[in-house]
Parts: structure tokens; C-alpha cells; sequence
């Protein structure tokens, strides 16, 4: 190579490495999940984040694979936004990479079962350095067969979990009860319509089911955005939730709804950029998971992806040239306590989509906050 091509090569960005995070409620078999993953060939060269909760670290007692390329964390669960020990570990991991130390091309990272994911998320969307090194390949959650309905019922984070998930793993189905297990199977599909889900003692859960979940599809080297948005599957779910909608003050998954909007038109930059600011500012903590494809007025061609969590909107990314013959503006909601009414509103307002006695985009310029639930 002459040093005018090393020089090309070194001016280049690195391809994104993809994260993937390994959640799931306490108990649930994360451990025993990660055991039988990291023993897979496709999983070599893979760093892993082990999160603990607790001054002394166990989990890592429990796992096979223990190398230079795996980082314990003790300080605790990874419920704060920006948790300094992960970006810590992601930061070392890079250096180590960059620096011949380590040689790794996917990190893996299991949170604790304590762990709200959105924060996790949070880390690797917002960090000006990690959003530039690193890519979200997805979310795994695993949920125990045995207690799911359960800890589902009693534990808000179970059920955000399952909700976010891109992949479901069902565990421990070979001890629970099948009648158990069946109507587990249906709340979580109605839960979550467009994640796989997945039998561990099947043998189903296997790392090329799990992994490559995310936006890209590594074989192609092209977005593949029909299966990352799944969008039919939230509207079929939609409409198969509202059928069978049960009112049960116990079930916190009752709060969680999931919607499709939807639009032909071409919409202006700066208007895309008020509805989002105006969306996460007034409903952010709501949001538990957005993500879309956006037809741009100023480059109709070369669509926008978008995701976001909560607060946090993750830089757009702009594609080539649309990935099918469908060129409609499609964003999927992941919402809790947000009726769909509230976000397709103030979407149709800024879109131009007149309804009686509903403000318009000027109105809601010069006043944005009260007509969808400010202050």
C-alpha cells in the first residue's frame, strides 16, 4: 500500500461496530443465555459488557467465557442517563481497538434486570464520540416462562423491557406449564407485535436469530428497512390489541400502546426538526421507542431514518435511494400513556392535515406547548 492509499485509509471513519443489549428481568436466564451465545463461532470476537448490581460482581463468576475482550461493571445498575462506567468501558474498549490491544467487531452488553434500557440506549445515542463509533444492532430481552406473567404484572421495567425489545427470548418454556406459557406468548405478542419471539429450549434462540437485528444488514452492507420497522406488524398488532383489551389495574403493559403514522406528503426539514423538538419536548418520558423513514421535501429521493428514545433523537441518517416502491413517510411509536390521538394530531397539524377545532402549524408555532398537553 503507498503512503498517499495509508493516508486515504487513515482519513476514512471506521465502520460502526454494533452494540447489542441483552436485557431482562431478574432471573429470567440472561446468564445462561449469554453462556450459550458466546459459545456460538459467530459470536468470536465479540467484547461483552456484564452489568452488576451490588458492590460484588457475581455474574461474571457464572460465565465461560472470560477473555480481555470482557469489561465488569460493579457500580451498579444502568438506570442514570450517561452512566459514566459505561461510556468509561466503551471509551477503553475503542482505545484498546484502535490502539492493536484488542481485537473485537461486535460488543455485546447485558444489563441488569433492575435496568430500564431506554438510559442504556440513551448512552450510545447521544455520546458526541460513541454515536460516530457505534451502531445499535438491537435489543434481546429475555422473559421467563415460569414467572413472566407475573413479574409482567408487578414490575414496570419487565414490561418496558419486552416492549422495546427487537427480539424476545421465552425461557425456561420445558418447566412452565403450556397453558402458562400460551397466554404468556399472547400478551407479549400484543405487547410487542413486531419482535420475533424466540423458544430458548427449542434450541430457537440461536446468534444468527438474535443478532443483526438492528437498521443494516452486515451481508448486504445496505439498510434493510422493512424488517427493522416492521410497520404492518404494528398496525396488524394495533388493530388484534384493541379486540382483546382487557382493563386489569394490575397489568402495567395496559399502558403501553404501539402506532404507525403515516403520509404521502413530502415534508419540509424545518418542519420535521419543530415536530420532533415539539413531540420529545412535550411527551418525551413517554416515548419509550420511535423510529421511522421520512420523506424529505428538499431531497424526496434520499429518504431520512430516524430513531429516538425518550428525550433523546438520534442523528438522522440519509439513504442512497429508497429500499422498496413504498415512498410514504412511515414512523412507529412505542409509547406509554401517550394516546395516538395526542401524536397523530400534532403530526397532522405540521403536515398541513386541517381537522376542525385542532390548532394548525402557526398556532402551534406561536403558542406550541398547551394545545397537546404542555405547560
Amino acid at each position: 500500500m503507498t503512503g498517499t492509499e495509508q493516508a486515504a485509509t487513515r482519513r476514512t471513519p471506521p465502520e460502526p461496530i454494533p452494540l447489542s443489549l441483552l436485557t431482562g428481568f431478574l432471573g429470567a436466564g440472561k446468564t445462561t443465555l449469554l453462556n450459550r451465545l458466546l459459545q456460538d463461532p459467530a459470536l468470536a470476537g465479540t467484547a461483552v459488557i456484564i452489568n452488576e448490581f451490588g458492590e460484588v460482581g457475581l455474574d461474571h463468576l457464572l460465565v465461560d467465557y472470560i477473555d480481555d475482550n470482557t469489561v465488569l461493571l460493579q457500580s451498579g445498575c444502568l438506570c442514570c442517563t450517561m452512566r459514566g462506567d459505561l461510556v468509561d468501558a466503551l471509551e477503553k474498549l475503542l482505545r484498546d481497538l484502535d490502539n492493536g490491544r484488542a481485537k473485537f467487531s461486535r460488543v455485546l452488553l447485558e444489563t441488569t434486570g433492575l435496568a430500564d434500557p431506554a438510559p442504556v440506549l440513551h448512552t450510545a445515542m447521544v455520546h458526541p464520540y460513541l454515536v460516530k463509533r457505534f451502531r445499535l444492532d438491537g435489543v434481546i430481552t429475555v422473559v421467563d416462562a415460569v414467572n413472566g406473567e407475573r413479574t409482567l404484572n408487578e414490575h414496570d421495567e419487565a414490561v418496558k423491557q419486552a416492549a422495546v425489545a427487537d427480539r424476545i427470548v421465552l425461557s425456561k418454556t420445558d418447566i412452565a406449564e403450556p397453558s402458562a406459557t400460551q397466554a404468556l406468548l399472547a400478551r407479549l405478542e400484543a405487547l410487542n407485535p413486531a419482535a420475533a419471539i424466540l423458544d430458548a429450549a427449542r434450541g430457537e434462540a440461536t446468534a444468527d436469530k438474535l443478532l443483526n437485528c438492528g437498521l443494516y444488514d452486515p451481508s448486504r452492507k445496505i439498510p434493510d428497512v422493512g424488517k427493522w420497522l416492521a410497520a404492518e406488524a404494528y398496525e396488524a398488532g394495533h388493530h388484534h390489541h384493541h379486540g382483546h383489551h382487557h382493563h386489569d389495574i394490575n397489568r402495567h403493559d395496559e399502558h403501553i400502546g404501539s402506532f404507525v403514522l403515516r403520509t404521502d406528503k413530502a415534508i419540509p426539514a424545518g418542519t420535521l426538526d419543530m415536530f420532533f423538538e415539539l413531540l420529545l419536548a412535550t411527551h418525551g418520558a413517554q416515548l419509550l421507542r420511535m423510529k421511522g423513514i421520512v420523506k424529505v421535501a428538499e431531497h424526496p429521493e434520499t429518504p431520512l431514518v430516524v430513531h429516538g428514545v425518550q428525550h433523546v433523537l438520534h442523528p438522522p441518517a440519509r439513504l442512497p435511494s429508497w429500499p422498496d416502491d413504498d415512498h410514504t413517510t412511515r414512523l412507529v411509536f412505542i409509547t406509554r400513556d401517550l394516546p395516538q390521538r395526542t401524536v397523530s394530531d400534532l403530526f397532522d397539524a405540521f403536515v398541513g392535515v386541517a381537522k376542525p377545532d385542532q390548532p394548525d402549524r402557526a398556532a402551534l408555532t406561536d403558542n406550541p406547548l398547551v394545545p397537546f398537553g404542555g405547560r
